[in-house]
């Protein structure tokens, strides 16, 4: 389905927000005064009743201006007079998020894209199209907060989780062995996406500082693995560079001016110099400088394994 196609509002959508909700219906009345707290989406229920809906002459007269003029005042109606709808909407999403408001926030976000790309002439009423526009920012809303790791974060990612184990279930259903590569093919994305989102709806979130079931003096990041290297690891590794960096002054002392400067510049530099930079500063040739430093690696790595022993982490030479 893409943004120009009709949607037609179900019953949920078309009925007065304020019916039948019991979440709602238990809300404390507005009060300017006294013990009773405000309650924020009855004052904005109030303020939304301000505007009427507009007919379809009205709507498309609204619309023709805003669209060929940009009149901020053909905009300012056409929001108002289709916010009601976001509220409809968006409670048919209530029980996906805590807080009602801001489904509204995010719908109406969809109701503005919504105006933007509206065509009066293609004869669809504004409403309809609106409505697909504004289920389509709440639910990316859904998947962006729903978890404290944000898995939806692409739209192809955003496809999978809607539509995953629905149309994992149907392939199964029709006898084929589904795996993360068909599911990648059906859905044309990656297979590290399908994963991604198979472990996410097989997860969920748990805080690092959760107490461990029966161990109340530790938290769940006692027991996570360390994205690093250990502290005995670390120690071996600096020992490791200092024994080197030793060996290595040692074994310079008895070079000559060319070695040195292909050892310094070369060899051990984080920006290593050419070889035909090296050449022009003593006068010889860009192969000669090659086999000397050829043979200065060579030498090196007898040093170095004969002072230290196995040089299998040790990386000698530019990449």
């Amino acid at each position: 389905m893409g943004p120009d196609d009709p949607v037609d509002l179900d019953p949920d959508v078309l009925r007065d927000p304020l019916e039948g909700t019991q979440e709602v219906q238990s809300a404390p009345v507005p009060a300017e005064r006294g013990l009773v707290p405000v309650d924020p989406y009855r004052r904005y229920m109030a303020e939304l009743r301000k505007y009427p809906p507009l007919t379809r002459e009205e709507e498309q007269e609204l619309a023709r201006r805003y669209r060929e003029t940009g009149d901020r005042d053909a905009l300012f109606r056409l929001v108002t007079s289709n916010l009601m709808l976001v509220v409809r909407v968006a409670l048919s999403f209530r029980r996906a998020a805590k807080n009602l408001l801001d489904l509204i926030q995010e719908g109406n976000l969809g109701l503005l894209a919504a105006i933007d790309r509206f065509d009066p002439e293609v004869g669809v009423r504004l409403p309809t199209y609106a409505a697909w526009w504004v289920r389509a920012y709440i639910v990316k809303f859904l998947l962006d907060n729903v978890r404290l790791v944000r898995v939806g974060t692409t739209n192809a990612r955003r496809k999978l989780l809607r539509n995953l184990r629905q149309e994992k279930s149907r392939l199964e259903a029709a006898g084929f062995e589904v795996g993360p590569k068909m599911l990648a093919e059906h859905f044309g994305v990656s297979e590290e996406d399908v994963k991604d989102v198979e472990a996410a709806l097989g997860s969920r979130d748990v805080w690092i500082d959760a107490p461990l079931a029966g161990a109340e003096d530790r938290t769940q990041g006692d027991v996570l693995p360390a994205s690093g290297p250990t502290v005995e690891e670390e120690v071996a590794r600096r020992e490791l560079q200092d024994k080197v960096k030793t060996a290595i002054a040692r074994f310079r002392v008895d070079l000559g001016e060319r070695e040195r400067a292909i050892l310094d510049d070369r060899l051990l530099s984080d920006d290593p110099a050419t070889l035909q930079a090296i050449g022009d500063r003593f006068g010889t040739t860009r192969e000669a400088v090659r086999q000397a430093e050829a043979r200065l690696m060579t030498r090196l790595k007898e040093f170095l394994r004969a002072e230290i022993g196995d040089l299998a982490t040790i990386r000698v030479g530019p990449d």
